[in-house]
């Protein structure tokens, strides 16, 4: 059974930065793609950022140039780095393994507790 737990949210002023972690069990951790997600109050969970079992990484135009996803495949965790935050990041944050189905990314296990970050203006 894949489980997925998230970590490292907070509050933080706008600016600022926070490092998401995810670690994953019940998966062989290095042949799977993996991505964040964020849901924001009253808006639809939208997929931030994903990266291959190889490292290739894609990335939504609203986070392009201040987030960076990576992954440690020894700890079967990825991780999310969130620099120059906006209070518009605000939202919970998810990891969950993905596949490429043409232009889409779909997420493929169930979603865990997710973690909370808040940006201050």
């Amino acid at each position: 059974q894949v489980q997925l737990v998230e970590s490292g949210g907070g509050l933080v002023q706008a600016g600022g930065s926070l490092r998401l972690s995810c670690a994953a069990s019940g998966v062989i951790f290095s042949r799977i793609a993996m991505g964040w997600y964020r849901q924001a109050p009253g808006k639809q969970r939208e997929l931030v950022a994903c990266i291959t079992s190889g490292g290739n990484t894609n990335y939504a135009d609203s986070v392009k140039g201040r987030f960076t996803i990576s992954r440690d495949n020894a700890k079967n965790t990825v991780y999310l780095q969130m620099n120059s935050l906006k209070p518009e990041d605000t939202a919970v944050y998810y990891c969950n393994y993905v596949e490429r189905r043409g232009r889409s990314w779909y997420a493929l296990g169930s979603w865990g507790q997710g973690t909370q970050v808040t940006v201050s203006s």
